[in-house]
């Protein structure tokens, strides 16, 4: 008997030892940064990740690129108002102030040419001066007008020996004297550079964690991070390329649309009443996006697997399919 209560507490303390080891495994192995929703990696039967490209001129995609209330727009003023969190990349570890991003958003100004550098109309010959001089300008009796005095010059009295002004025939003596002056500051430089508008990054990135939780048995689609994107179509990116103005995670823009409902929309075309939070918007998937990339070994999006932009498309397709077609499949056993 003594034996039995000498052997309880070691059980207790081992039991004890065990829970805590679950529960830290439990919070710490949870989704990745940026979802809103936890599900323990215990919880986790199946996971992939997938990069999905949202273009906002699509029909499906117009509600949130509205006129004034463009996604774009509502996550770049969050960001100037210190509300929002900018990032490097999708793996939102390096941040970006607000001005880093403006400037990574921004393109070159080309200085313009006047007209006068190479001789008047762009090749013209110089307009002919008139060199003779003009006849002065009279009072109107005759006399020619005496010329102002320069701007930097002022009339003073005429001082004596002692200090008291010179008069002469009862009137006080004046003489001219030049005054110090300021120098004029030169003109602000023009500016060489200039952010891109809200209308013209209508290019977004979405990345998400495809997760089938075996407790609940059922497929969710966590939306971990959200990027814009500087279109390559665009005829001020003279690099042809497409490039990542800034990455969020996901949870801090759920925060930045329910704080702004007035501008974080998603219009209701048919009913001006019935507009959506963007949040909402983004829970419901009410958009079109196409899959460029599935995680794999090499870290390579479908185009560079496929060898070329149309071969990736197809792709696109094909795993969009083949991956509703292994959620499917997980209900037929």
């Amino acid at each position: 008997m003594t034996r039995y209560f000498k052997a309880v507490p070691f059980t207790a303390a081992a039991l004890l030892v065990a829970l805590v080891g679950r529960a830290q495994e439990q919070a710490t192995s949870t989704a990745t940064t940026g979802a809103i929703r936890q599900i323990p990696a215990s919880d986790q039967m199946f996971r992939k990740t997938i990069w999905r490209a949202i273009d906002l001129r699509e029909k499906q995609n117009r509600p949130m690129f509205s006129d004034g209330k463009e996604i774009s727009r509502v996550i770049i003023d969050a960001v100037n108002r210190g509300e929002l969190q900018a990032y490097r990349n999708d793996s939102v570890t390096s941040t970006f102030s607000p001005k880093e991003m403006t400037e990574n958003m921004s393109y070159a100004i080309e200085a313009p040419i006047s007209p006068d550098a190479d001789g008047g109309d762009w090749g013209a010959a110089p307009a002919a001066t008139n060199k003779k001089k003009a006849a002065p300008a009279n009072d109107g009796w005759g006399a020619p007008i005496a010329p102002a005095p320069a701007g930097n010059t002022k009339r003073v009295k005429v001082l004596d020996s002692k200090g008291k002004p010179v008069k002469k025939n009862g009137q006080y003596v004046y003489k001219t004297v030049k005054t110090s002056t300021v120098a004029a500051l030169p003109p602000p430089p023009p500016a060489t550079t200039a952010p891109y508008r809200a209308k013209d990054i209508y290019q977004m990135e979405l990345t998400e964690e495809m997760i089938f939780d075996k407790k609940r048995s059922r497929m969710y689609h966590q939306i971990k991070t959200v990027s814009l994107k500087l279109p390559s179509t665009l005829a001020t990116n003279t690099s042809g390329l497409e490039k990542n103005v800034a990455s969020f995670k996901y949870s801090d823009l759920v925060k930045v649309f329910r704080n702004n409902p007035q501008t974080a929309i998603w219009f209701n075309a048919q009913n001006d009443a019935q507009h959506k939070n963007l949040a909402d918007a983004f829970e419901l998937w009410l958009f079109n996006s196409y899959i460029v990339k599935v995680s794999n070994p090499s870290g390579d999006d479908l185009a560079t697997q496929y060898g070329s932009e149309r071969e990736g498309l197809l792709a696109a397709q094909q795993t969009a399919a083949d991956l509703v077609e292994y959620e499917y499949s997980l209900w037929s056993f």
